[in-house]
């Protein structure tokens, strides 16, 4: 008896006061406007990323748009990159676009029909997204994505077929790589650019006559450019681990040729060339020497070789283990790449010594940015390195903070007014009535490629009971 009157008492629901219930309504209603304030600034922010991205203006010394949020507003490198994805979809999605900066669409919804979304099918994703909650538009997109990979089936054969490469050396001593991998093929290679973790490099334009110093930021280098840098540091990273044991390592390297008054001063005069003869800058010697085998070869008049010395590492094995322990990966503000070269902060072809107080990691790319591309980097008197860009700017360690009003929501609500938007508890909540989502019907009628037979494929889509009708008609 004292049982049953128990379990009575706790299944009564307890029903708050009127004046309670009052009040939380009014705690929603704020956070469900706030949110939707919040969205429209959020599409504000997509649209200044998309613009900072395309005007390159994170290219001073970052490896990127993603880099560079990452380090200038603390964002996580997945989160950062992810912003940038979106930010430049709806560069070609005004409608999804204008929805979130109106409030109406979640940055949630947005962010998953970009994964599918093309100018084509914008607007019938645009009701999607005003229809269904942000688990039904999640759900749609696996479906329309499930869809997409079925046509995509359908050309595996071809992509097999027509796979190629065709690698071949110009008259000029270029080397052209043309050719077509396959989606896993491609993805090897990607997973494998990844794990090497480098940087692409900053472009230099050719000099110009007048010999003007020009504005670092626009010698950016295209896309083409940089894929070819990334080709050439994974080339690099195979051969130095043994990618074939059975050959001598000697076949492998690349030697360059520089003459000591060169390597010293790179205005003064004298050869700097690849073994094969073709010419490099005297600086990117500079660069190449500061961590490599040396070998100090004196010539006759003649430029016969007379005597040669004993191959030495111009970095031994033990400082480098000692330099990668302290450095921790390049040092360069913002980089984070966890391996990279030991550069001579006083090159040793100028009496620099090779000592760990003389030293610094950096990664391929701005160790390439520090010798070629103007950056400096000097050790202050308590030994914490300082770098600066080519126009004598000192490059912060961290961002300074940004600026925020004593009040930021009433600012938000501000601007947003200021906008014409006008922003209440109502203005993001979906159309949909509670019903159930049928994925396999919505996609059978949404999807341009569907064949009518999507309702069977996707009916247990994330093994939940789909029956009934679809939210989206």
């Amino acid at each position: 008896m004292n049982r049953r009157l128990a379990a009575n008492v706790l299944l009564t629901p307890v029903i708050p006061p009127a004046d309670s219930i009052a009040e939380l309504e009014r705690l929603g209603d704020e956070i469900a406007e706030l949110s939707a304030h919040l969205e429209a600034a959020t599409a504000r922010l997509l649209g200044l990323i998309r613009e900072f991205d395309a005007r390159e203006g994170w290219n001073n010394g970052f490896k990127s748009c993603a880099h560079w949020l990452s380090w200038r507003i603390g964002l996580d490198l997945g989160a950062a990159r992810e912003k940038v994805r979106v930010a430049r979809a709806l560069g070609t999605l005004p409608l999804l676009a204008r929805a979130l900066a109106h409030g109406e669409l979640s940055y949630a919804k947005v962010r998953a029909l970009t994964r599918v979304a093309t100018p084509a099918t914008e607007n019938r994703l645009l009701g999607v997204g005003c229809a269904g909650t942000a688990e039904h538009v999640e759900r749609i997109v696996r479906g329309w994505r499930r869809v997409d990979l079925k046509a995509e089936a359908r050309e595996s054969a071809a992509r097999h077929r027509s796979r190629a490469l065709h690698v071949y050396r110009n008259a000029d001593g270029m080397v052209t790589v043309r050719g077509r991998l396959e989606p896993e093929v491609g993805e090897l290679l990607l997973q494998a650019l990844n794990a090497a973790r480098e940087a692409l490099y900053q472009r230099t334009h050719r000099a110009c006559a007048d010999t003007n110093v020009r504005d670092v930021s626009a010698e950016t280098p295209g896309f083409e450019q940089q894929q070819a840098d990334a080709l050439a540091l994974l080339a690099e990273t195979a051969l130095h681990h043994g990618v074939d044991p059975g050959t001598p390592g000697e076949r492998y390297q690349v030697i360059v040729h520089v003459d000591a008054p060169a390597l010293a001063d790179p205005e003064a005069s004298g050869q700097s060339a690849l073994e094969s003869g073709e010419h490099v800058s005297a600086e990117t010697s500079r660069r190449l020497a500061c961590d490599a085998s040396r070998v100090v070869m004196r010539h006759a008049r003649g430029g016969r070789v007379v005597e040669a010395s004993a191959r030495t590492r111009t970095i031994p094995p033990a400082l480098r283990r000692a330099l990668q322990h302290r450095d921790g990966g390049c040092r360069f503000p913002g980089c984070g790449v966890r391996f990279g070269q030991g550069h001579h902060i006083h090159h040793w072809a100028q009496g620099g010594p090779t000592k760990l107080s003389n030293l610094a990691m950096l990664c391929r790319r701005h160790h390439r940015a520090v010798h070629e591309e103007g950056y400096r980097v000097v050790r202050g008197p308590n030994g914490e390195l300082r770098f600066f860009r080519p126009d004598g700017q000192l490059l912060p360690d961290a961002p300074r903070p940004p600026r925020i009003s004593a009040d930021p929501v009433s600012s938000l609500r501000a601007v947003n007014k200021a906008e014409g938007l006008v922003l209440d508890a109502r203005t993001s909540v979906p159309l949909w009535s509670g019903e159930r989502l049928d994925v396999g019907y919505a996609i059978d009628v949404l999807h341009p490629l569907a064949n009518g037979n999507e309702r069977a494929d996707l009916l247990d889509l994330d093994g939940d009971d789909q029956s009934g009708s679809a939210c989206v008609r």
